[in-house]
């Protein structure tokens, strides 16, 4: 994000913190709890549930957004300012009420109040469900960026898709994820305001004449609304989510001849749009429902904005000086031929003057080094789905290819691998290079991803133009990662170098590197970890059934499992030590825990393996006599935000082992870093800007480079040879085959073993 100060189209400059008070009483939200209670809730206090309570205390603390809310509004309105809008399929935002409650500088008053009602703060805090609206790092950075952009001042409206059923809610059984339906809303989400009479038509299918698409079918999407609050400033900026409807959702005629099942088709149908967060894609129908969901909010969100240039009196032609629109990766780059098709087919503009605009309107962030995850649909399902947009793409190919033909310069297999559509075989449409040529910027989210990406990925776009693609290296919000989840610490800064990093961290946090000479201020430092590690031992012992010890170093890895980002590594090391203390058992080494956590993609059987390798590997260390509380290890359940607000605090070690080259960022690398853990970790992503700002005695660095993994491709890898020359790693793999952890099932690790020998593409 641009650093205060630096950005010129502020709807209110950011002040200093102290001067945000709410000018109200204890009395008064006191009041306001009971009122909401009463007459939303429809509960007196002596029936009221934990949940009408929570219900109660979050409309209470939305009044008091609601009026910055509106005032935002309306100077938006009446501004020339331009404003940004967050293109994302995933905005994993979090629990909402202690986030709100510190943004709108509460907590004293609503504590006050809750005690006076013979309430317990902390443990309604906990009552809220989470809004698992995204899947891991992408949706969470989203997120992100909303609260620093309200922080700042800067207008901003994150456009997606209100999934009905979020990211799954994982359970562990006998060791293996079981994945359970996240039915999120089922009590109700008091952040959210629906807007029925926002609503936009958006079609699917039929055939395209020219310019004049004849639809197969039309769903409604339906505006709904959660207010997103910056820290201790009147600005409130919009969460703005869709949901699909039918647009007609009863038919009558199939009803009265007893078709009762057909009379309500329909609507069945349109809703499956947002039912659900990332369909399994593996079978044709999930590919087409992902296609749908892209669709479907790029094209309400888009009409949205039209929408609203019109209402504060602009004309088309000025769209790009009065809206940003950033790509959040490939999902949503179907925004590009959507705007076309709205300028050129619906508004009549001109071809070259809507691309114009359409360039200059549209930015493009990259997340991704990884070739599967640079999201292509196969030309038959696209003209299926989207007849009218593949004309436009081909359209938008076709000048864009005899624009870098005129230039001379560049051969035609470079023209070859810059088309947006892939025929290598099956064609493809490409929607990364649909993204890089319909934006007028390009951004990778480290500077070694960056590096990459122009080396790489998209290294025919970087030669075409070079200026075009660039790093914003990513981040979090140190509003959540520090102050909401890591209070005592939080605190203790603030004692020592004043708020200012609240808002300005990377500016002003270094001015707490002189207490590290301070001998009280490390012993209290340390006093705030023991206690925060205590808390996260309790919520183990709860989630997990495991006792450990608060006392033995925290070694952690809490993130999506996936093969890249290595968790097998990190167990086969936990296998390696647990294997010298049978050799040795009366050797002294330090007590240590190690703390996993993630959420491995249901049809990613690799991923869910190494999940119950894991959980394997514990029930063997955790119960063998020899080890003797030296080493533990814990697979938390469910890994999710509010999970993470304990876990980080509490971690002493971070692992961050991603094998180099693949990782593009990381933000959970930056949490633990941020709440003081030390990082273990290859030189991979954000790492690199990590190390270099924490110092090699703060890192614990290893592995190759990404030249060096490059290079071990270019000559060939065998990782049997590996295996041969080193004993131990041999009798680690040895120990898994032979079925140590699996005594019930030798063959169980089996495609674990096989992929690391016979394979590796991770280099592990």
């Amino acid at each position: 994000m641009s650093e205060p100060g630096k950005h010129n189209d502020r709807l209110q400059d950011r002040p200093a913190i102290e001067n945000i008070r709410t000018g109200v009483t204890i009395p008064e939200i006191e009041q306001s709890i009971i009122d909401n209670l009463n007459l939303l809730g429809g509960r007196v206090p002596s029936t009221a549930t934990p949940n009408d309570w929570y219900n109660a205390v979050a409309y209470s603390v939305r009044d008091r957004i609601l009026s910055r809310w509106m005032d935002t509004i309306e100077k938006y309105l009446v501004s020339d300012k331009k404003s940004v809008s967050y293109l994302s399929a995933e905005f994993l935002i979090g629990p909402q009420l202690l986030n709100n409650i510190l943004n709108l500088n509460l907590e004293k008053e609503m504590r006050g109040a809750l005690k006076n009602l013979d309430l317990d703060f902390d443990k309604l805090v906990m009552q809220e469900h989470e809004p698992g609206l995204g899947n891991g790092g992408l949706g969470r950075l989203a997120a992100c960026y909303l609260d620093s952009m309200a922080s700042l001042g800067i207008l901003a409206v994150g456009y997606g898709i209100r999934y009905e059923f979020g990211i799954f809610k994982q359970t562990i059984q006998d060791g293996r994820q079981v994945e359970m339906a996240d039915h999120w809303l089922h009590l109700t989400n008091p952040w959210e305001i629906i807007h029925p009479e926002i609503a936009f038509n958006v079609s699917f299918g039929g055939y395209a004449d020219g310019n004049l698409w004849k639809p197969a079918r039309t769903v409604r999407g339906i505006a709904c609304d959660v207010p997103i609050t910056g820290y201790q400033i009147n600005v409130v900026n919009l969460l703005r989510l869709w949901k699909a409807e039918a647009t007609e959702s009863f038919d009558f005629q199939a009803f009265n001849i007893g078709a009762y099942w057909s009379a309500v088709q329909e609507k069945i149908n349109s809703e499956n749009i947002t039912k659900v967060l990332y369909p399994n894609d593996e079978a044709i129908e999930g590919k087409r429902l992902r296609l749908e969901q892209q669709y479907f909010f790029v094209s309400c969100s888009l009409q949205d904005m039209i929408r609203v240039q019109f209402m504060r009196g602009h004309e088309l032609k000025t769209f790009h000086e009065h809206y940003a629109v950033q790509l959040n990766d490939t999902h949503p780059s179907i925004a590009i031929a959507e705007l076309m098709r709205l300028f050129v087919d619906e508004y009549k503009m001109d071809w070259d003057q809507a691309w114009d605009i359409t360039q200059k309107t549209f930015a493009y962030t990259n997340h991704t080094l990884l070739p599967e995850a640079l999201e292509k649909w196969s030309l038959p399902l696209f003209q299926d789905l989207l007849p009218r947009h593949l004309q436009i793409i081909f359209e938008i190919n076709h000048r864009f290819l005899d624009k870098v033909r005129k230039t001379g310069q560049f051969d035609a297999e470079i023209i070859r691998k810059v088309s947006i559509i892939d025929e290598n075989g099956e064609k493809f449409i490409r929607m990364a290079h649909l993204a890089c040529i319909g934006s007028h910027a390009v951004n990778g989210v480290a500077e070694l991803h960056t590096e990459l990406l122009k080396k790489d990925v998209l290294q025919d776009f970087y030669k075409l133009d070079p200026d075009k693609i660039f790093n914003i290296t990513n981040g979090v919000t140190p509003r959540r990662w520090l102050l909401l989840s890591n209070p005592r610490l939080a605190e203790l800064i603030t004692s020592k170098i004043g708020t200012g990093w609240i808002c300005n961290m990377e500016m002003e946090i270094s001015k707490i590197e002189p207490y590290a000479e301070d001998a009280a201020f490390r012993e209290a430092w340390q006093k705030i970890k023991q206690e925060n590690k205590e808390h996260l031992a309790l919520l183990i012992q709860d989630k997990a059934g495991v006792k450990i010890d608060p006392n033995s170093i925290f070694d952690v890895q809490v993130k999506r499992i996936h093969e890249y980002k290595r968790q097998h590594l990190n167990i086969l090391h936990i296998i390696a030590r647990y294997l010298r203390i049978k050799k040795n058992p009366k050797q002294e080494i330090v007590p240590r825990t190690y703390i996993f956590g993630g959420k491995a993609a249901p049809s990613y059987f690799l991923a869910k393996l190494i999940i119950k390798l894991i959980n394997s590997v514990a029930e063997v260390v955790n119960n063998d006599q020899d080890v003797a509380g030296r080493l533990k290890v814990v697979f938390f359940p469910d890994f999710n935000v509010k999970n993470g607000h304990v876990i980080y605090p509490a971690a002493n070690l971070s692992e961050q082992i991603s094998t180099a080259g693949k990782e593009a960022s990381g933000t959970g690398n930056m949490k633990f870093a941020m709440n003081g853990a030390l990082t273990i970790g290859t030189l991979d992503g954000a790492n690199i800007e990590i190390w270099e700002r924490v110092g090699d005695d703060n890192f614990f660095l290893f592995g190759l480079t990404a030249e060096e993994v490059h290079e071990l491709d270019v000559n060939g890898y065998n990782p049997s040879n590996y295996v041969e020359k080193n004993l131990e790693l041999k009798a680690v793999l040895e120990a898994i085959k032979i079925g140590l952890f699996s005594p019930n099932e030798s063959n169980l690790f089996k495609p674990i073993v096989d992929s690391l020998i016979f394979h590796d593409p991770f280099k592990v």
